[in-house]
């Protein structure tokens, strides 16, 4: 039997942060390498940058340099076969002018180091600095495989000058990460002696009124009183979201004295454990990307509160919209919506049960394109 080369990739992105979204991606990436290229014959070794590489290994048993030290990632570059670049919002300067250009030129060395660069699944954008449109456009065109997680991340590449048929529009990577293996699925609504149904909450602060949090508390509170329920937050991001959740727990008042419960979820940032936690709800409401991306993977009914464009574009693959904004909700929406979801949540799985197997289908095309580029390249 012949043992099959080694092609070393290394990846670029948002890593070792212990943010569980942008982990979830690096792990749904890793997940999908590996099986991909068994599928094809080949081993693929990942190389991960990350902010802490030690941590990193430790997670994944996986090869990392540290991100920040160019010395150290330029090596890692020149001892490759390719780089990936993504997944997750890499390309966009709402958070700061370094962003880009970090992710650039990350990019930029493995093609003057003359290796195959892969974007994979990135959301594009805000992009507000038209001086990054050419930037953009010069890296991305020496690239060798580009796919981005929806229309609107394409139609902005396009806008830049970049032709829209050598772009592939796949799901978020996330879609394809499968729960944990022999994790016991005992259910949160089993606490406390309890057989509630569980409602997720994701939540994050964002709107510096916390407008959105306050009345998120008051439409929880309303759902409390037409039903008793077992209200589950699970904090994504660490520390942050489990201040946000405390906020609006702090304003659910007398919520517990009809039957229902409050909890929150131990904080993890190992993604499947996160990824089990949503499987046990019974629906869930959510501001974090991942958080809605995990609840539809597991055919978990939910709504989305949207504070950036991302959540309006994952929304609309599912022929859904937000239940409202930042800046605008509406308690008595929020408790009807999710106390239709728990009444009648078959309803909403029958409805999207052919969207959701398409796009966890889909998530895993980036990792077989690049699998068989070096099958075919070998």
């Amino acid at each position: 039997m012949v043992t099959p080369s080694v092609t070393r990739l290394v990846i670029s992105g948002y890593y070792g942060f212990r943010n569980s979204g942008d982990e979830a991606v690096l792990k749904s990436i890793l997940t999908a390498l590996e099986e991909e290229s068994a599928r094809a014959g080949i081993r693929i070794e990942p190389v991960v940058l990350s902010i802490d590489p030690e941590w990193t290994t430790s997670m994944y048993g996986v090869q990392a340099v540290h991100r920040m030290k160019l010395g150290e990632v330029r090596r890692a570059l020149k001892d490759s076969d390719g780089l990936i670049s993504g997944g997750g919002s890499l390309l966009q300067d709402a958070t700061g002018m370094t962003t880009i250009p970090y992710y650039l030129g990350i990019i930029k060395i493995a093609q003057w180091l003359g290796k195959p660069t892969f974007i994979y699944a990135q959301g594009i954008g805000p992009v507000n600095k038209g001086f990054f449109h050419p930037l953009i456009r010069g890296v991305f065109r020496k690239c060798s495989y580009i796919s981005v997680r929806d229309n609107e991340s394409a139609g902005l590449l396009g806008t830049m000058g970049l032709s829209r048929d050598k772009i592939e529009v796949v799901p978020d990577p996330v879609m394809g990460l499968p729960l944990p293996e022999g994790m016991e699925m005992t259910g949160a609504s089993g606490q406390n002696g309890q057989d509630l149904p569980v409602v997720g909450i994701s939540v994050r602060y964002w709107n510096t009124e916390r407008k959105e949090l306050t009345q998120l508390a008051a439409g929880l509170t309303a759902l409390a009183s037409f039903m008793p329920v077992h209200f589950r937050f699970l904090p994504f991001h660490i520390p942050g979201d489990d201040e946000a959740s405390r906020y609006v727990i702090e304003r659910m008042e007398g919520v517990t004295a009809p039957g229902s419960i409050i909890s929150v979820a131990p904080e993890t940032v190992d993604p499947q454990e996160m990824l089990a936690e949503v499987s046990r709800c019974q629906a869930l409401i959510g501001m974090r990307l991942h958080s809605l991306i995990y609840a539809a993977s597991q055919r978990v009914p939910l709504i989305g509160i949207s504070y950036d464009p991302k959540i309006d574009h994952f929304l609309a693959r599912l022929g859904s919209v937000p239940v409202g904004t930042s800046d605008q909700l509406d308690p008595q929406i929020v408790a009807s919506e999710l106390r239709g979801l728990l009444l009648d949540g078959e309803s909403w799985r029958s409805r999207n049960a052919s969207r959701i197997d398409t796009l966890k289908q889909e998530a895993r095309q980036p990792a077989e394109r690049i699998a068989e580029f070096f099958k075919n390249r070998g």
